[in-house]
């Protein structure tokens, strides 16, 4: 990724690394409660430890660069999962990355009438079910998601 202004990485007690880093300015707690949202998506789809992912928090610029390259849309976009699968000797299985637009979130909690933070951890839990190999594209698919998206959510007290 691109600068950090701030990053965050500990070895949870679920046994996962997660580095959650941040090109943008968030209020103090945030990106605690990020890795606590991906670390409850891991635990409700059952993922085996050791494991690891990265989540960044970035502007709409970043996002739609990543979007241009990695998927030929040309426009920002709210959360972007690229998922990678490797086993790493250090690390266990490599998930993989996700991008998310703060900005976007912004905007989309405040239309939603929720906190910025509500919609943040709902992008993380969507980002960490696209690197498990949950899709939306199909009903069926996106019923499946979604379930697991409110259940993992109402866990967390959302």
């Amino acid at each position: 990724w691109s600068t950090k202004k701030r990053r965050r990485r500990r070895v949870n007690p679920f046994a996962v690394d997660i580095l959650v880093q941040s090109e943008e300015s968030l209020p103090d707690g945030t990106l605690a409660a990020l890795e606590t949202a991906a670390a409850a998506a891991l635990r409700q789809q059952e993922v085996e430890p050791p494991a690891a992912l990265s989540i960044l928090l970035a502007d709409d610029a970043e996002l739609r660069r990543l979007n241009r390259d990695y998927r030929g849309y040309d426009e920002p976009t709210d959360v972007l999962s690229f998922p990678d699968g490797s086993d790493l000797p250090e690390i266990g299985r490599y998930l993989g990355d996700i991008a998310i637009s703060v900005p976007t979130a912004g905007r989309q909690a405040a239309a939603a009438g929720q906190s910025q933070l509500q919609e943040l951890r709902l992008l993380v839990v969507h980002g960490v079910l696209h690197l498990l190999g949950h899709d939306h594209a199909e009903p069926a698919e996106k019923e499946r998601m979604w379930a697991a998206q409110e259940a993992i959510l109402a866990a967390l007290g959302e």
